[in-house]
């Protein structure tokens, strides 16, 4: 009895001790971290929205922070293949994730996806916010959003809407604004934003949705018809174009959030290190003209605000995929 005691409380004391030694190890690896360049991987090739804004806010957290952050620009299937690799790589803050509206889509729309959106990641901050513009051709007899659901609602079935594929914000923005309107209208799918755009200013569509800075200069040109802004309040870009909530559809909140994750497991010193860079870089008059400039408002939210706003999203589009009858792939 006395003896398997003893190697109870032997048990006890040696795990205690083995735990007590990986937390001062992750602690004191915490407090000298960065030692080496830090990897920011984006999921998508160069040149795109995430791409620079990756690149935008770069340069000014690797001077925060006193290491270069490298990005690493790791495209192809719809995000996840950048997206998986960050998932799998260290905790240990040397690899950081870029993501935008499609990470909380894919759950949607995706029926194997190689990580769990939610557990496999620790969120870190929103870095900014770019809305989604609902915009028309310009002969469309219709001047604001009340105007539009009239028209389709006469029309049903009659107008056709463009999007930049199948499962993309710009699809299931549609879906979404369909379902809580109750107008029909017809999906013609094409491969990109460049080629809807095109055909929607060719007039062989009549409408779509897409990222509003893509869609100022358009709309100032007059070859498409601005109605309404996805954001809770208008954009700076945009102040003469009333939001969705202001026009009655109160509810109805769209904008592709970009995201700073890290993989799951990360300490939260090093988490809480990375914002405070983030943060210095969001209030650089530089890096904030040079989100402006794309039509992204800069947010800088806590850990909990961006774990609690990728949930919310991510429930989101599963009910709107279900109730349109999209079946992911």
């Amino acid at each position: 009895m006395k003896h398997s005691l003893f190697r109870l409380i032997s048990i006890l004391v040696l795990g205690s001790v083995v735990t007590s030694g990986a937390a001062i190890a992750q602690s004191a690896a915490s407090s000298d971290y960065p030692r080496r360049p830090i990897r920011l991987v984006v999921p998508f090739s160069a040149g795109g929205p995430v791409d620079i804004v990756a690149r935008a806010i770069a340069p000014k957290m690797s001077e925060t922070l006193g290491q270069q952050i490298v990005v690493d620009n790791r495209g192809g299937g719809g995000s996840t293949i950048g997206t998986e690799m960050a998932a799998k790589a260290p905790p240990d803050g040397y690899t950081l994730l870029m993501v935008s509206g499609s990470y909380v889509i894919n759950p949607a729309m995706r029926k194997n996806l190689p990580y769990d959106s939610v557990e496999d990641f620790a969120s870190i901050s929103i870095v900014a916010a770019v809305p989604t513009a609902m915009v028309v051709h310009p002969t469309l007899p219709v001047k604001n959003l009340k105007e539009f659901i009239a028209l389709a609602k006469a029309r049903p079935g009659e107008l056709n809407y463009a999007s930049p594929g199948g499962g993309t914000v710009g699809h299931l923005a549609a879906e979404w604004f369909s379902s809580i309107t109750g107008v029909k209208m017809v999906h013609v799918p094409y491969k990109g934003a460049g080629p809807a755009v095109v055909d929607l200013m060719a007039g062989h569509v009549q409408l779509l949705f897409a990222a509003m800075p893509g869609m100022i200069q358009f709309a100032r040109d007059g070859k498409v018809r601005m109605l309404g802004q996805g954001g809770k309040t208008r954009s700076r870009s945009a102040p003469d174009v009333p939001t969705f909530v202001e026009s009655g559809l109160p509810d109805f909140l769209l904008s592709s959030n970009f995201g700073l994750l890290a993989p799951a497991g990360t300490p939260r010193p090093i988490i809480e290190h990375v914002r405070r860079a983030l943060l210095e870089a969001l209030a650089d008059p530089a890096v904030n003209s040079r989100l402006a400039s794309l039509g992204a408002e800069r947010v800088g939210s806590t850990p909990e605000e961006h774990a609690a706003f990728t949930k919310s999203e991510i429930a989101k589009w599963m009910k709107v995929t279900r109730e349109a009858g999209i079946q992911p792939e």
